[in-house]
């Protein structure tokens, strides 16, 4: 037997800026005519914003005397499918765009993470920017690098680990943003604040009404350091092998939950559920204080956001094994020790559950049975 290696040990430089400014939008096309990114640009939207921004962006692209085509999708969770992709590849074959261009994400986290895998594998990988339309992919999604679609069986179970080449982020784009979506983004934001930055939960408390009345200085504060927080833990594990899954707080029975109620909840709305129970199962297995998750509770509740949700025991633990951080048949949490800081054990941050126990403590929920 004859062994030949192949050596491809490289570093890869994937720094990207992160703007953000009220205004910035519009000055979008003339940043990149001063600092170009590619040779034509694959604009790919949605089907309600098409009117709203998508042919604004491409307008100021032909005044700019940029490259650029605009390409749309149905709306909605439903289109995050291995379809809505191959339809996008197609649009973008036949608007000439090429291995030199680069694709343009314009919308909420649906958009950027089918529109970000897209770019990852379209002849095998071209740059992409995201800009992101909602509070939630503002803060989120539309940071770190992570795209993907959903399948039969649960959420974002095909992508990639694929960086973005710049994001742009403008606030004042969330004034267009229906009231619901707008509070769905919220629970991001306590959630950074409940794994990372006890100062920024703290502000979210005080500011509650500033935030919800779309403040312009709350809600630069609120992004920039959101944006903040998830830099730093990007930076620090790109590829979600340890810290970064912190992220994923509440996300566990988020995700089963929206799968389960036919993706009729908005994302933010599960993943505040999911924390009020991911929250439990911390203080349940000793974690945390259930003075501090009761305060958890009431800031959500506060910014509008739901704490509830119905649900079958047995339905949503089924779901939550095709979680991507399950390990073969073992159930991973992450788990708040306290405001501002997860426990870990062993320095690991994936925390198994006896699934025995996760029965009993989802059903206490559902029975409102707290100890």
């Amino acid at each position: 037997v004859e062994t030949l290696r192949l050596s491809l040990k490289k570093f890869i430089d994937e720094s990207y800026d992160i703007l953000i400014g009220f205004g910035l939008f519009d000055e979008i096309p003339s940043i990149l005519k001063r600092e170009p990114l590619g040779n034509r640009y694959a604009i790919i939207t949605d089907s309600a914003l098409r009117r709203i921004y998508g042919e604004r962006l491409i307008n100021k692209f032909d005044e700019e005397g940029l490259n650029a085509c605009l390409i749309d999708f149905p709306a909605g969770e439903e289109s995050k499918n291995l379809v809505t992709v191959g339809y996008l590849a197609s649009e973008m074959l036949k608007n000439n765009i090429d291995r030199r261009s680069t694709v343009i994400t314009l919308g909420g986290g649906v958009v950027g993470d089918v529109g970000g895998f897209v770019a990852s594998i379209f002849m095998r990988g071209i740059p992409y920017i995201q800009v992101p339309t909602t509070l939630m992919a503002q803060v989120d999604s539309s940071i770190g690098g992570k795209t993907g679609v959903d399948t039969a069986e649960g959420k974002n179970l095909l992508g990639s680990f694929y960086q973005p080449k710049r994001v742009f982020i403008d606030p004042s784009l969330l004034k267009t943003l229906p009231r619901r979506e707008f509070i769905s983004g919220l629970a991001e934001v306590v959630k950074y604040g409940v794994i990372y930055d006890q100062n920024l939960f703290e502000y979210l408390e005080r500011n509650a009404d500033r935030i919800k009345s779309l403040d312009e200085k709350a809600l630069i504060q609120i992004i920039r350091r959101s944006c903040e927080i998830k830099k730093t833990i990007v930076e620090e594990d790109p590829r979600e092998e340890n810290k970064r899954a912190i992220l994923n707080y509440g996300h566990t029975p988020g995700h089963a939950l929206e799968r389960l109620s036919g993706y009729r909840c908005l994302h933010g709305e599960a993943v505040s559920v999911g924390m009020r129970l991911s929250g439990w199962i911390a203080v349940r297995m000793g974690f945390w204080s259930i003075d501090e998750w009761e305060r958890q509770n009431r800031l959500l509740e506060r910014l509008g956001l739901p704490l509830k949700m119905e649900f079958d025991v047995d339905e949503i633990i089924r779901t939550i094994h095709f979680d991507k951080k399950a390990e073969g048949e073992t159930i991973m949490f992450v788990l708040p020790k306290r405001i501002g800081e997860m426990a870990s054990i062993n320095g690991k941050y994936k925390i198994p559950i006896p699934e025995e126990k996760l029965r009993v403590f989802l059903k206490e929920i559902v029975e409102d049975v707290f100890l």
